[in-house]
């Protein structure tokens, strides 16, 4: 029993950053364990700075943030899952869910206020249904979360009738199409979740119960942390994350289309895997999330410039996410060696 809470207490304690410190720690920190893909995305970009026309202007760079916002704030919820050992492919259709209802509410004559919260709220219902299912039921977080897609892209098409839903209040639209001293509200969103997300993830109790449950749940379980409690938030978490991305996602377009964020799971959880997180649980941050999605939205703007065929982008991006967990797995099998 002392050898395992032991062993939970010194996970937590890895996981746990120093205190004080000045900017240069704090980002040190925020980037613990992502300078390979910090790397990584400084060559992509020197190489496509050399080879891809307009690709270092402001307007270019600014337009790689802000396609890359609802992945961002996605990935955030998605950080918390997997560094649980868990999964949540329900992302895509949660955010298309949400977004269509609170399209319909403000269509029907709600505002601004009304319309993020129900969007807000129906993410976060259904990351506490796959909570619940995972954790009181026990049902693996796979099957869960792939039924939820499901049911979520038909409840999405039959609520709106296979219809787009338009006519939003100008307010709401300004958050994804505004900006402020240059910088779209998009990348200011982005930034202010993924730093709450650090916060949380490495500055709270909570946040090293989650890295604790990934390393050794049994183990975590035996010292006292209250697993399935903790498990149940991070779903709820990630769900919350998705009815953000529906707000951000339907006020940027200016309406909600039923097949809005369709696959948008993978290239979340390719973000997630890419800055670092490893999907057999324990590891990962922020930061690394945070450099997995500047990644994968400067290689998809990259390979647009480049007029390379779309076909071939998403080919790409398979591939380096493959790359990703091939790393992943290799260091797992080093460590256990």
């Amino acid at each position: 029993m002392s050898e395992v809470s032991s062993e939970t207490t010194n996970r937590e304690q890895e996981a746990k950053p120093e205190r004080g410190g000045g900017p240069k720690e704090f980002f040190s920190r925020f980037l613990t364990g992502a300078g390979p893909i910090v790397v990584a995305w400084l060559i992509l970009c020197a190489i496509l700075a050399a080879t891809a026309p307009n690709f270092l202007t402001f307007n270019n760079l600014t337009q790689i943030v802000v396609q890359s916002a609802v992945i961002g704030i996605a990935a955030v919820g998605e950080t918390f899952v997997i560094i649980t050992a868990g999964i949540d492919l329900s992302v895509g259709s949660a955010v298309a869910l949400a977004g269509m209802l609170a399209g319909i509410v403000m269509q029907g004559g709600g505002g601004t206020v009304v319309g993020i919260l129900v969007a807000l709220g129906i993410g976060t219902l259904i990351g506490i249904f796959n909570g619940f299912s995972t954790t009181i039921l026990r049902i693996t977080p796979f099957i869960v979360t792939l039924a939820v897609l499901s049911m979520g892209r038909g409840l999405t098409l039959a609520v709106s009738n296979g219809k787009t839903v338009y006519g939003f209040p100008a307010s709401y639209n300004a958050i994804g199409q505004g900006s402020v001293l240059g910088v779209p509200y998009l990348a200011w969103i982005t930034l202010g979740v993924f730093l709450v997300g650090y916060v949380v993830l490495s500055r709270t109790v909570f946040g090293h119960q989650v890295y604790a449950i990934g390393g050794n749940r049994e183990a975590a379980r035996l010292a006292g942390i209250p697993t399935r409690w903790v498990s149940f938030l991070v779903y709820a978490i990630a769900g919350l994350c998705s009815g953000l991305s529906a707000v951000v996602l339907t006020s940027q377009l200016g309406s909600a289309l039923p097949s809005n964020a369709t696959g948008l799971e993978l290239e979340v959880i390719a973000a997630v895997v890419i800055g670092g997180t490893s999907l057999f649980g324990g590891r990962g941050g922020m930061g690394g999330t945070l450099v997995g999605v500047l990644l994968i939205g400067t290689l998809s703007n990259g390979l647009t410039l480049l007029n390379v065929s779309p076909f071939w982008v998403q080919f790409v991006q398979g591939g380096v996410i493959f790359l990703a967990v091939l790393i992943d797995a290799l260091n797992r099998r080093r460590e256990g060696g």
